[in-house]
C-alpha cells in the first residue's frame, strides 16, 4: 500500500505549522514547523525551521532544528543547524552541520533528543569544545566563533612545545 505518489511541497510554498504524513514527502518549499514523513527529502532550495522525524531522511537543503531517522543522508549542499539522533548517518564533504549527534537503535521513537534540540545555541561552546582534541586549549578558544579555532591552536601547541 506504500506504492502511493509522494507528496510534493513546491518552491513557491510557504506552510506554517506542522506537516505529518506516513508517506513518502518531497519537500521543495518552506515549513516553519515540526515535519513529520515515513520518507523525506528535503530539496536544495529547500528550508525546515522546525524537528524532523522520518524513517529515511535526504537533507540538500536548510534545518535549523533537529533531525530524528532511522536512515540520515547529508548531501554536499545541506546545512544543519541542530542535533541529529539516528541509526545510520551518512555526509557528503561539503554538508555543513552545527550540532550533537548520536546513534540510537530507534531514533523514531527515542524522543530524549527533543529536550536537548532546544538548546542547540547554548551549548555550541560545550560542543566546540568537545569536538576539539584538548580540551585545555578550548578555554582560550572559546572567544573564537568558529569551529577551526581549534586546530589554529594545534600548531601553535605544538611549536611551543
Amino acid at each position: 500500500m506504500k506504492s502511493k505518489a509522494p507528496s510534493i511541497i513546491s518552491a513557491d510554498v510557504v506552510l506554517q505549522g506542522s506537516v505529518n504524513s506516513d508517506g513518502e514527502v518531497q519537500l521543495d518549499g518552506t515549513v516553519e514547523g515540526d515535519l513529520r514523513a515515513g520518507s523525506l527529502t528535503i530539496g536544495e532550495e529547500a528550508s525546515v525551521d522546525g524537528e524532523v522525524i522520518a524513517e529515511n531522511v535526504i537533507v540538500r537543503g536548510r534545518v535549523k532544528g533537529s533531525i530524528r531517522a532511522r536512515q540520515v543522508q547529508l548531501a554536499a549542499t545541506a546545512r544543519i543547524e541542530g542535533d541529529i539522533v539516528h541509526s545510520s548517518l551518512s555526509m557528503e564533504s561539503g554538508a555543513f552541520f552545527d550540532g550533537h549527534c548520536r546513534h540510537s537503535s530507534d531514533p523514531v521513537a527515542d524522543s530524549g533528543a527533543s529536550g536537548k534540540s532546544a538548546k542547540p545555541p547554548s551549548s555550541l561552546p560545550s560542543s566546540q569544545s568537545s569536538s576539539s582534541a584538548p580540551k585545555s586549549e578550548s578555554g582560550s578558544g572559546s572567544s573564537g566563533s568558529s569551529s577551526s579555532n581549534p586546530s589554529l591552536d594545534l600548531p601553535k601547541a605544538k611549536t611551543s612545545a
